[in-house]
This record gives C-alpha cells, sequence and structure tokens, in this order.
C-alpha cells in the first residue's frame, strides 16, 4: 500500500473515532460528510454543519478540498457553493496537518477571526467592517435557519437549488443515495 493511501486511510479512521460524525460517500475514504459545530461563545454557536471533504490522491502532500454543505453567512466562505477562503488550507497546507487540525482548529480558528480583508462573500465582509451587530444578528438568523439542530425551521425552502442541501436531516443518510424516499416504509 502506498503511503499517500495508507495516510487517507489513517487520517479518514482518526476522524470516525473522534466525536464527529463521519459518513463516507461510496464508502470511498477520500471522499465524505463531516458534521462540524459552530463553536461556543460565538454567533455560531449551536450551529450544525455538513461539511464535503474531498481528499486528493497525492493527500497529504496536497490538501484537502472543504466546503460548507448547507448555508453560513461568513466573509472567507462563498455563500452559494460553501468554498473555504483559508491560507492554511489553500496556500500553506503541509503534510503535518491532518483532518483533526482542520475540524478542531483551522475551521474553529476561522469562524471566530473572520478576515474581511479577504473575503469570498463580499457583503459578509462589508456589514461586519461597518455593522459588527448587524453582521453578527445575520450569522444567527443563518444559523438559525440553515445549520439547527432541530428540525422545526424551514431549512431553505424558499428557492433552495439542488447545489444548497441545509436540512441537518441528512446527516441519517447512510450514503444509500440511490434508494428513493419513503422506500422504508413497508419494513
Amino acid at each position: 500500500m502506498s503511503s499517500p493511501k495508507r495516510r487517507i486511510e489513517t487520517d479518514v479512521m482518526k476522524m470516525m473515532m473522534s466525536d464527529y460524525e463521519v459518513t463516507l460517500i461510496n464508502d470511498n475514504m477520500q471522499e465524505f460528510y463531516v458534521s462540524f459545530k459552530g463553536p461556543t461563545e460565538t454567533p455560531f454557536a449551536g450551529g450544525q454543519w455538513k461539511v464535503h471533504v474531498e481528499l486528493p490522491d497525492q493527500y497529504p502532500y496536497k490538501s484537502p478540498s472543504i466546503g460548507f454543505v448547507n448555508r453560513i453567512f461568513h466573509p472567507n466562505i462563498d455563500e452559494s457553493s460553501g468554498s473555504v477562503c483559508l491560507d492554511v488550507i489553500n496556500q500553506t497546507w503541509s503534510p503535518m496537518f491532518d483532518m483533526i487540525n482542520i475540524f478542531e482548529v483551522f475551521l474553529p480558528q476561522l469562524l471566530r477571526y473572520p478576515n474581511p480583508t479577504d473575503p469570498l462573500n463580499g457583503e459578509a465582509a462589508a456589514l461586519l467592517m461597518r455593522e459588527p451587530k448587524s453582521y453578527e444578528a445575520k450569522v444567527k438568523e443563518y444559523v438559525t435557519r440553515y445549520a439547527s439542530n432541530n428540525g422545526d425551521h424551514e431549512t431553505g425552502e424558499e428557492g433552495e437549488t439542488d447545489g444548497e442541501m441545509s436540512s441537518v436531516e441528512d446527516f441519517d443518510s447512510d450514503g444509500d443515495e440511490d434508494e428513493p424516499a419513503g422506500a422504508m416504509e413497508d419494513v
């Protein structure tokens, strides 16, 4: 087994054995979802996001691709695609880092300390710089609407496109996307 392949397996197994909920896509260790909770004492607290992770064949020498599936309002995260602008993932990645670092250090730090001078979401950056209280209120609104743990909230039904999944119910998926909804009712 090649070294990158072994490292992928090790890092994914570490994630699966941690407190994070990990859902493999098509039983492939190079593509999966991670349930990520907003850091405490931030406007993101109480939110839960589904984060899509793709590990390249050259991982850990090449950085993973990380994207939020459900919507989040943050200057350094593209609202429509979920792409993350984070130097440590995009430019200064090192094989010394692993997946646990991303979810325990890098993403929480990004949410705690947004960088409005290098935005992917110009509206969030401008609001953060001009009206920090309004920014915080909008973040909390997005948390309630798109990243809430209880299913009582409307989660983007107003004009949501197929590319935007914002329901936390998706975390219960076992990866069998071929099965039609409701097929298990007779069991």
